[in-house]
């Protein structure tokens, strides 16, 4: 997955980095005071970090695949942390952890997992927000893995491990390219 990001890296930045999430920031960030700690988990460009960072908010951003890390740190101006999921590790110290179109690529094996890790990096009640494809197929398109989630198997995966849902909604993909795309968003809190 890491070698699909790091030899398309430039091409996957100018895809994403002007793409419009205006209305599932405010979504996240109406929840989160000024100031609060966030980690952009699956950072890609950096787009998402570098809005939240204009509003007053702390940062901290992570990618898996280091060419992204780069292009992003260079958008953002600050270091991104290089790190895989399954390697993160942190005590309880984010008010919010975004995760845009980046859990999408873990494995439903996995996933569960990985949710876990993020939730005990959440102080409590601490917004994670994340967004997948939406539908039930589970693997490769297009060179990279993909798990799919419908509002179903949201609400089971998240409410199983102990997250508040507060919001599941479907939206078009915000790339011209990607227009008969639709992803689902998550907004759940800690608990």
């Amino acid at each position: 997955m890491m070698n699909y990001y790091n030899m398309n890296a430039q091409a996957f930045f100018n895809d994403t980095v002007n793409a419009d999430m205006s209305k599932q920031y405010e979504d996240f960030l109406n929840l989160l005071p000024v100031g609060s700690k966030i980690l952009d988990a699956g950072c890609g460009s950096g787009r998402d970090s570098l809005i939240f960072m204009n509003r007053g908010y702390e940062v901290v951003a992570l990618d898996g695949a280091i060419e992204m890390c780069q292009l992003a740190g260079q958008y953002i101006g600050q270091e991104v942390v290089h790190m895989q999921f399954s390697e993160i590790d942190f005590t309880p110290i984010f008010d919010g952890i975004w995760a845009s179109a980046s859990l999408l690529h873990v494995p439903s094996y996995e996933l569960e997992e990985i949710l876990k890790k993020l939730k005990k990096a959440l102080t409590s009640q601490g917004i994670l927000y994340a967004s997948f494809k939406y539908g039930d197929f589970e693997g490769k398109r297009n060179g990279r893995y993909y798990h799919d989630l419908s509002k179903v198997s949201a609400k089971e995966l998240f409410s199983n491990l102990g997250f508040k849902i507060l919001k599941i909604w479907i939206t078009g993909d915000l790339r011209e390219k990607h227009a008969a795309e639709s992803w689902l968003n998550i907004l759940i809190q800690n608990q």
